[in-house]
């Protein structure tokens, strides 16, 4: 049989109970405020983010860059001879960083790159991704993530000594004779020159992708080529 509850007398719900004398004293208790952890970047989008790679590349910066390929109406080659690392007194194309804090896309990087080094305003539109570059440990300083665009119309730069170093126009035969870097002349400019032969024929360029392995005796692989 159910046990019968009985009525409690509303003065004992009124009425708070007294504490034995002998009883211990109630805690007191504190709010516990949890440790708010700091933001962390995300590794690929810092501005010089390390890398755990493999052994001889460990903890080198991976860097996020542009090169630009401008040509005026005789098909000449814009480029820099450079007197500022990376590429001390070697000759390359204009570019740069990505402006990471700024959330800055690879084409908005080519497009203010060009009007900084060579004072042209260029259209997005007439910026054509033709490849992307992976170098791994250049010159042992760092990894290097590259977009590679072409400016489509022809352009028009003076001549001029800038901050970088020198601005010049130069025929593509004279690349064989100009001091350009390793991974340059033996991966990069062949692979911009195969992307480029169907705009002979008036089609749009094609594309490559390409990781080089710089450490010890130069390696690469394609990875992607139409």
């Amino acid at each position: 049989m159910a046990r019968a509850l009985g009525r409690l007398d509303a003065r004992e719900l009124d009425t708070p109970r007294a504490r034995p004398s002998n009883a211990p004293p109630s805690p007191t208790l504190r709010p516990v405020s949890s440790p708010v952890p700091s933001p962390v970047p995300h590794p690929l989008f810092a501005a010089d983010a390390v890398t755990g790679a493999s052994s001889g590349s460990a903890h080198l910066p991976y860097r996020i860059a542009c090169l630009c390929d401008l040509r005026d109406a005789q098909g000449r080659i814009l480029l820099l001879h450079r007197k500022k690392e990376p590429n001390l007194n070697l000759v390359s194309p204009i570019g740069g960083k990505l402006d990471v804090a700024l959330g800055e896309s690879p084409a908005q990087c080519a497009q203010r790159e060009i009007l900084e080094e060579a004072g042209l305003h260029v259209e997005l539109s007439d910026l054509r991704l033709v490849g992307i570059v992976s170098e791994q440990a250049f010159e042992g300083k760092g990894h290097w993530l590259m977009f590679v665009y072409r400016v489509l119309p022809p352009v028009w730069v003076e001549p001029r000594d800038m901050r970088e170093g020198r601005l010049d126009w130069f025929a593509p035969s004279q690349l064989d004779t100009l001091p350009v870097p390793e991974t340059d002349r033996k991966v990069i400019w062949p692979l911009m020159n195969q992307a480029y032969a169907p705009m002979h024929q008036g089609h749009a360029p094609g594309f490559f992708t390409v990781h080089i392995d710089c450490r010890d005796s130069m390696r690469w692989s394609v990875e992607q080529q139409s």
